[in-house]
């Protein structure tokens, strides 16, 4: 399927994707491009698209990075509910996000926005490459309007058939009010909970049904008159209930009168795995291609755990009087070459260097972990590619809470997590990893250890600026 006349950008630049995206990803995301249905290219789970033609996560990420630089989707920040996972705010960077709670009146819940698992990122494709239904979201009917703008993407909704039996279940009515419209529901009300929820502006009204039914007839109106998410309450019995809902905004609402039951649990209830903002901040394409256009100067937003490690470069003194500084200019770049290519194969990114060392970051502590291994047995390599050198690292790592900050004009962390990574690395001796508890505590990590044949070998110290001793262990 070639792709719509008026936008043959898209076959130009899908061929410039090809230049910079892993060629299998940029397969699948052409074909999904030219034939996948729209509400599967309004919001694109970088991770199920992944998983849905067998490649690699970092390759699909990786890919679509390149694919929103050059134009062909659309990128969104998106912060979410963590009991619901409706997207309460969407932002097309990081910098829009605040760092104070948002409020779901869907769940009438405060959520945070952590960058571990309440803000996600989602890939629209962009209409100069093909036009989908989302691109107008005032023409969704109500379900469309909730799976492909209200949910975010890890939301796992069932399967068509299912999904058809539980919506029947799980709602009493839904509308369509356009600006200046009034319509009255003549409804009958069981003796359970409700929710009058409209996804467009998150308005909405808890209904508490309960007590005796009531020959009499109830009445309740609902006005809409912006975009705000504002939560009300009212005590009902079951019965009868006029409904009077009127839209004073300027767009279209879309309230829906919601039973608080099993079936709205299992319609909405699934969840997948979905690209979070921490792990996108490790990526090293992100970095490479978003180096200075992440966060504002003075945006402070959390991060519950992220490992870090340094590394320091041990013989480069020596080095350059041995042989010049050319050619230790030119061994130096090397080593921070191989150091950034294992950091991206393990799913991390080298946040920066400071003279001969560098400071990297991964989502997992078993990704810090295997990569400090593979960053030890890459320095060998590069040794034994130059006889007669021999550079060596001094590698450290923990694992811990953060601020994802701006400093020096790029995305960068700050907090004690940060300084005791920094602290650790000083307490290795030439080739070796010292690691903190936190780091070597998971299963994952026993098993690399294992499958190394290493015996980590504690170590009570204490560390310059930190007032605790904590534990450390050296893998020789």
């Amino acid at each position: 399927m070639p792709y719509p006349a008026g936008m043959r950008d898209g076959e130009a630049l899908v061929g410039a994707l090809r230049q910079a995206g892993d060629p299998a990803a940029v397969h699948a995301l052409d074909h999904l491009f030219r034939h996948g249905a729209d509400h599967e290219l309004a919001r694109i789970n970088a991770l199920a698209l992944a998983q849905a033609c067998g490649l690699g996560e970092d390759a699909v990420v990786g890919t679509l990075l390149h694919a929103a630089r050059l134009g062909l989707v659309e990128m969104s920040w998106n912060v979410l509910c963590a009991s619901c996972g409706g997207v309460l705010n969407a932002n097309p960077s990081l910098r829009s996000v605040r760092g104070e709670p948002y409020r779901c009146a869907f769940c009438a819940l405060d959520t945070e926005p952590v960058l571990d698992d309440t803000v996600e990122v989602s890939f629209a494709v962009s209409p100069r490459i093909r036009r989908i239904a989302a691109h107008d979201p005032a023409s969704l009917p109500f379900w469309d309007y909730c799976r492909q703008v209200f949910f975010g993407t890890g939301v796992a909704f069932p399967e068509a058939e299912a999904f058809a039996d539980l919506a029947r279940t799980a709602l009493l009515d839904a509308v369509a009010l356009q600006p200046g419209e009034r319509l009255i529901l003549a409804l009958r009300l069981p003796a359970e909970p409700l929710i009058v929820f409209d996804p467009v502006t998150h308005a909405a009204q808890l209904l508490d049904v309960a007590g005796e039914p009531t020959a009499e007839r109830q009445d309740l109106a609902l006005v809409y008159d912006g975009p705000r998410p504002a939560v009300g309450r009212t005590a009902l019995r079951p019965g009868a209930l006029r409904l009077t809902l009127e839209n004073r905004g300027s767009e279209r609402v879309l309230p829906g009168i919601f039973v608080a039951g099993e079936a709205l649990n299992r319609l909405i209830g699934g969840r997948r795995a979905f690209l979070t903002a921490k792990r996108l901040l490790s990526n090293q394409t992100f970095r490479d291609i978003y180096r200075t256009e992440t966060l504002a100067i003075d945006q402070r937003l959390k991060i519950l755990s992220l490992t870090f490690l340094f590394t320091d470069l041990t013989g480069s003194t020596d080095l350059y009087e041995r042989v010049g500084d050319l050619v230790a200019y030119d061994l130096v770049r090397a080593h921070f070459q191989r150091l950034t290519d294992v950091a991206a194969a393990h799913g991390g990114a080298v946040v920066k260097t400071i003279g001969d060392a560098v400071m990297a970051t991964f989502p997992t502590p078993e990704q810090g972990l295997a990569a400090a291994l593979a960053m030890r047995a890459a320095m060998r390599r590069l040794n034994a590619e130059r006889p007669g050198e021999d550079l060596a690292l001094k590698i450290g790592l923990h694992e811990g809470p953060c601020l994802a900050v701006q400093l020096n004009d790029r995305q960068d962390y700050f907090g004690q997590t940060v300084n005791i990574a920094a602290r650790v690395q000083t307490l290795a001796a030439s080739g070796t990893i010292f690691a903190t508890g936190p780091v070597l505590g998971r299963e994952a990590a026993a098993q690399l250890l294992a499958r190394d044949g290493l015996d980590p070998r504690p170590h009570a110290c204490t560390l310059k600026g930190i007032g605790s001793r904590i534990p450390v262990f050296e893998l020789a």
